[in-house]
C-alpha cells in the first residue's frame, strides 16, 4: 500500500478560480500536478495547498483530471480549513480587522490552501481537531507570541487543520492517517509568533498520543503525514517538537529520498550552506533570496508497520519527468510503501 503526501500548489487568489482552471482541462500547472500524482500512483494521498469549497466541487474535478491520466480515486475527503476563517477581531495587531492575518489561519478567502484526501480505499468517519485552541495545548509556546488577550481566547492552534482519518483496509481493520499542514515559521517579527505556532502544531500530535488532550488517542496503526513547513536542520523554525516525532519510538522515519534533489542542490546560492542531506529534500524554493531546497513534507508510519520502500518523486533535472515536477509545484510528492498485515 503506497501512502503519500503532496503540496500540489493548487491554490489561487480567489474563490472559484481553482475550479475554473481545472475545468479548462488545459491549465499547465493543474495538468502537471495531476500527471505527477498519476505517475507516482499512491493508493492514499494527502493533498495540501488545495483550495476548499463546501461541496468539494474543485476536488472532484481535480480527481477527474487524474482519472483521465490513468489513476482513479473514488473516495475523497476534505473539511473546511482554518485558512481564511474570519475571527472578527484584529489578530495580527495592525489596527484593522478582516485581513488575511486576522483569520484563524492566514488566508485571503475562506478555504484558501486547505487539505484533502484522495483514496482508492474507503475512508471512515474522521476526527477533526482543527477547532482546538492554541492556549489549551499543554506546554504551548503561546506566551511571548504577543497575541492580545482577545485574540488568545479565540486563536486556534491549527493554521490549516489537524485530522485523524481512518482508511478501511482490504483484509479488514483500518489504517489511521494523522494529517496536518503547519504554518510557515517565518513572516512575523521578533516575537516569533509563526515559529512558536509551527512548533506547537507538531507538538499537538505528541500531546494527543500521550493522552494529554480532551480527545481519545487515535487507534493504530497510524501514518503521520503532511506539510510541516519545517526542516529540522536547515532554515528557520523551532524544530524540537518535530524532532521528537522523527526520533521517538512511536513512528519510524523511512527517510524518503531522491536523486533529483541531490542534483538540484548543486545550483548554488542558499544551498551552498545546506547542512541537511539534499537527497531528503522535498521542496524547491529559490536559492537567493530564499531558503533553497528543504525537507518539509513527511510521511511517518507507526513503528510497528513494515516499510518496503520510500521515496521523493523528484526526477533527475533535464528529464521530461523533471520538467513536469517543476511545472506542478515547488514541492515534490513524498511516498512510502507499507506491507500491511
Amino acid at each position: 500500500m503506497r501512502v503519500a503526501t503532496y503540496n500540489a500548489d493548487l491554490s489561487r487568489k480567489g474563490p472559484g478560480l481553482l475550479l475554473r482552471d481545472i475545468l479548462t482541462g488545459t491549465d499547465p500547472q493543474v495538468e502537471a500536478a495531476a500527471s505527477v500524482i498519476a505517475a507516482a500512483a499512491p493508493d492514499v494521498l494527502l493533498l495540501t495547498g488545495i483550495d476548499y469549497d463546501l461541496d468539494l466541487v474543485a476536488l472532484n474535478a481535480f480527481a477527474g483530471r487524474i482519472a483521465i491520466k490513468g489513476r482513479d480515486y473514488p473516495h475523497r475527503f476534505a473539511l473546511r480549513p482554518n485558512t481564511g476563517w474570519a475571527t472578527g477581531i484584529d489578530v495580527d495587531g495592525d489596527g484593522r480587522t478582516g485581513g488575511p492575518g486576522d483569520a484563524q489561519g492566514f488566508g485571503r478567502f475562506a478555504g484558501e490552501g486547505g487539505m484533502a484526501i484522495l483514496s482508492r480505499l474507503p475512508l471512515g468517519p474522521a476526527e477533526d481537531y482543527s477547532g482546538f485552541l492554541w492556549r489549551d495545548l499543554p506546554g504551548a509556546l503561546i506566551d511571548g507570541a504577543e497575541l492580545s488577550p482577545e485574540a488568545s481566547t479565540v486563536q486556534r492552534l491549527s493554521s490549516t487543520g489537524h485530522w485523524a482519518v481512518p482508511v478501511d483496509l482490504p483484509g479488514g481493520g483500518t489504517l489511521t492517517l494523522l494529517a496536518w499542514h503547519a504554518s510557515p515559521p517565518v513572516f512575523d517579527g521578533p516575537e516569533d509568533r509563526n515559529g512558536r505556532r509551527n512548533h506547537d502544531e507538531a507538538a499537538f500530535w505528541s500531546r494527543l498520543l500521550d493522552g494529554a488532550l480532551p480527545y481519545p488517542p487515535p487507534k493504530g496503526p497510524l501514518v503521520l503525514l503532511g506539510d510541516a513547513n519545517l526542516d529540522t536542520v536547515d532554515g528557520d523554525g523551532q524544530p524540537d517538537a518535530l524532532k521528537a516525532l522523527l526520533n521517538g519510538d512511536r513512528f519510524r522515519d523511512p527517510k524518503p529520498a531522491s536523486t533529483g534533489g541531490v542534483a538540484a542542490a548543486g545550483q548554488g546560492g542558499a544551498n551552498v550552506g545546506q547542512s541537511g542531506d539534499p537527497a531528503l529534500d522535498t521542496a524547491d524554493w529559490p536559492d537567493d533570496p530564499g531558503p533553497g531546497n528543504m525537507r518539509v513534507d513527511y510521511v511517518l508510519p507507526s513503528s510497528a508497520l513494515k516499510v518496503t520502500a520510500a521515496g521523493v518523486w523528484w526526477p533527475e533535472p533535464g528529464s521530461d519527468a523533471a520538467v513536469l515536477a517543476e511545472a506542478a509545484s515547488r514541492h515534490r510528492l513524498v511516498w512510502v510503501d507499507l506491507d500491511l498485515p
